[in-house]
């Protein structure tokens, strides 16, 4: 296995000062006890990895760095769960816990392949958590099969998709304001009438769009946890049978998985919910909800909307198409930082090609608009 060297010691020890920051922030900011002890139980975790890289300096004749702040991405977090709570950020901290395991797998060494198990044991305490278990701590085994929580796209996904609902509103109604603009000369009152009609027909276009594939959606799996209820009243034994098969599949002997199944038979609801969750996939208690996936996306896709338009609301004259082209571009970094906490790459990256995409659209409507304005004009 190759040798870990003083830089890759040193960012090794970064990494886990981070994880540090924000477990102890996780843990003060949480109001619920057992979930405030899995934080700082996870947070006990990080020290003991952050020793682990100091010792290798240590026995590397190298100084310890001196701690610093956590790096950007860490503080988006924290700064979102002081804002939304601990629960909002879960598939973040979940990706970026990924992030660091994958990162130690590659390194191979006898060191980083502990840490990247204790990694795997976070991930774990955070789904038992999340399914309000009242242990959440080290130690308890992962069942046979299951999956790890952040190689997943994470089931509630709210941030992610406000992210990109106030990433869609924002490029659209910018790139939709700045046509108009150019075509217009920069007319307040005709931009301000597209920027409005432009903000509701696409917040109600995003909004029936989102009921409607969400609708179709929890139907069909509706319709599949029904069909799996038919089939267990009216072959158990089958269906039996089905689950035993799936827990051959784990790993466990046929009389291992015969008494599971047989367990699990016990209470018909149990395992109902436990055939849809293992030969269907899915988990009967996060189905979605319409109603609340279309509001979401209105007011998400309204907020990135209203950013270009509201300059023409507060200022008059030319001075607001500035304004607005300033406010949006601001906006669209913000937008772009945040994508970075999904994705992990550098925020100054991830904002500044958020940056590139929106002032290109900006940039072709608002010639079009240019072109279109002098031949109606002629």
């Amino acid at each position: 296995m190759p040798a870990i060297d003083l830089k890759q010691s040193a960012e090794n020890l970064k990494l886990e000062r981070d994880a540090i920051a924000l477990y102890d922030a996780l843990s003060r900011i949480e109001r619920d006890p057992l979930r405030a002890q899995a934080f700082r139980t996870i947070a006990e975790n990080e020290r003991r990895h952050a020793e682990i890289w100091a010792e290798k300096l240590r026995n590397l004749g190298a100084p310890i760095p001196p701690a610093t702040g956590p790096r950007l991405r860490v503080q988006l977090i924290v700064l979102v769960a002081r804002l939304f709570g601990t629960h909002a950020v879960r598939d973040l901290v979940q990706a970026l816990e990924g992030d660091e395991e994958n990162l130690y797998e590659a390194q191979r060494s006898p060191e980083t392949e502990a840490i990247a198990a204790d990694e795997r044991e976070h991930a774990e305490i955070w789904r038992r958590i999340s399914d309000g278990r009242t242990s959440p701590t080290v130690g308890e085994p992962r069942a046979a099969g299951a999956p790890e929580t952040w190689h997943r796209a994470g089931r509630s996904g709210t941030l992610r998709a406000v992210i990109f609902g106030v990433s869609d509103g924002l490029v659209s109604n910018l790139a939709l304001v700045m046509g108009v603009a150019g075509a217009s000369s920069g007319q307040g009152h005709f931009v301000l009438l597209a920027g409005i009609a432009g903000l509701l027909a696409g917040a109600f276009s995003m909004a029936a769009g989102e009921y409607v594939s969400m609708q179709s959606q929890r139907e069909l799996f509706e319709r599949q946890i029904a069909l799996e209820r038919s089939e267990l009243e009216a072959m158990p034994d089958e269906e039996r049978a089905e689950l035993a098969a799936v827990y051959r599949s784990k790993g466990f002997s046929e009389s291992e998985a015969a008494v599971i199944a047989d367990r699990m038979f016990n209470d018909p609801e149990h395992a109902l919910d436990t055939l849809v969750r293992e030969e269907l996939g899915l988990d009967p208690d996060e189905l979605g909800s319409p109603w609340g996936a279309a509001g979401g996306s209105f007011v998400a896709f309204a907020i990135g909307a209203a950013i270009p338009v509201l300059p023409y609301v507060l200022i008059a004259g030319g001075s607001a198409f500035l304004v607005s082209i300033g406010l949006s571009i601001v906006a669209l970094f913000a937008v772009g930082a945040g994508v970075s906490l999904l994705t992990g790459r550098s925020a100054m990256f991830s904002g500044g090609r958020q940056v590139l995409i929106g002032a290109g659209a900006a940039a072709v409507t608002y010639v079009v608009g240019i072109v279109i304005g002098v031949s109606v004009a002629g």
